[in-house]
């Protein structure tokens, strides 16, 4: 019974096989008259009175995006460049906090040790949980969950 299903799965799958190979490539991906340079210039507006269409809105979209700086702005830069600058003050503050990392402790039971069996006395032992020490990004949370 098992060697039936077995068969049929063999014979389904190349069945399968051979169907996939069957499909012609341009049935199944049809050319186009237009070459790769038409679709491009088309698409970034090189030449032609579409194309030219094309390339003046997207000069209009880049222009509303360059602005001149208002004053509030030249204002505002000093300010926002301190935050990233080192001053005595600021160099005590700690921007990449080390994240907790826990101490495991560890109980060792009594045992016998070496080739000559001694006796060792049970111990607690203590180890941090991650081998290397880890930071948390600017402004990541670093408090206790």
């Amino acid at each position: 019974m098992r060697r039936i299903w077995t068969e049929a799965a063999a014979i389904m799958l190349a069945v399968m096989v051979l169907g996939g190979c069957a499909t012609s490539k341009d049935q199944l991906l049809p050319h186009g008259d237009s070459t790769m340079l038409d679709v491009w210039q088309q698409e970034t507006g090189g030449s032609g009175a579409a194309g030219g269409q094309t390339a003046r809105q997207l000069l209009d979209a880049r222009q509303s995006l360059r602005r001149p700086l208002t004053d509030a702005d030249v204002q505002a830069t000093p300010a926002a460049n301190a935050a990233y600058t080192r001053t005595a003050s600021t160099e005590i503050y700690r921007q990449f906090r080390r994240l907790p990392n826990p101490d495991l402790v560890m109980y060792v039971f009594p045992h016998l040790a070496g080739t000559d069996p001694v006796p060792v006395p049970g111990y607690s032992t203590v180890f941090p949980l991650y081998q290397r020490v880890q930071y948390a990004m600017p402004g990541e949370r670093v408090e206790d969950y």
